[in-house]
């Protein structure tokens, strides 16, 4: 999600709070050194068990068997939201799948630009195309957290789905997990992205708000340490 905020020194300007961004830019530099790690902390933390370590290298690395299980029973066309560098992209082209990804990060939309792939810089919360009429939708790696506001996002995925799709989400392995908070993202350098708003959900809470959508949860599981549920329309 993107929030925008104001300046002290300019209110006419505005910045977008989103993953890594901002600060020492920790995502973008990332992504493009392999092998690098990074922390989710809470902003007004300093650190230790609220630290989640991040290895971006899957992000940009092929699609793994997890992830193409995931697309096993997909029907197109193909929303990988937040797709990152375009692996869920590529794995569902590869399947045979129309698909386009999404990201806030221009980083990322230069790096899928360079392989080829469909990817729009784009916020979810902007217009898309396709507008009820994707097959299926991919909230994946953490991504349910985008914006703080798990209610509104799934809200959001609802009118993207047509009638007979389904949204894929990658839940947090703590079913009982509800969490939003402000953090950042830091690398092990020190450098540090500006704060922004994020949410961490658990299949249970996934289900209680997908209500709210009009959505309702069709299967739930884990498999390789990661946690997913499908949602269809209720």
């Amino acid at each position: 999600m993107s929030l925008a905020v104001e300046q002290p020194e300019d209110r006419a300007v505005t910045r977008e709070r989103t993953f890594g961004s901002g600060g020492g830019e920790p995502y973008a530099r990332a992504l493009r050194d392999s092998g690098e790690v990074l922390f989710l902390s809470l902003a007004s933390s300093d650190g230790g068990d609220d630290d989640e370590v991040i290895d971006i290298s899957r992000w940009s690395a092929d699609a793994d068997a997890v992830d193409a299980s995931l697309l096993a029973d997909a029907s197109g066309p193909v929303l990988d939201i937040g797709c990152g560098p375009g692996r869920m992209v590529r794995a569902a082209m590869d399947a045979g799948l129309s698909a386009m990804g999404i990201d806030v990060s221009p980083t990322v939309v230069e790096m899928a630009a360079g392989l080829g792939l469909p990817v729009l810089r784009r916020s979810v919360f902007e217009g898309l195309p396709r507008e009820g009429g994707w097959g299926t939708l991919l909230l994946l790696d953490g991504n349910i957290g985008i914006g703080g506001d798990a209610a509104a996002l799934l809200a959001r995925c609802g009118e993207l789905l047509d009638d007979d799709g389904s949204l894929v989400v990658e839940t947090h392995v703590d079913p009982t997990r509800d969490r939003t908070f402000e953090c950042t993202v830091e690398d092990a350098h020190g450098r540090a992205s500006d704060p922004f708003p994020w949410a961490q959900v658990g299949r249970d809470a996934v289900a209680r708000l997908a209500a709210a959508a009009g959505l309702a949860p069709a299967q739930s599981w884990v498999t390789g340490g990661r946690a997913f549920s499908r949602l269809v329309r209720a």
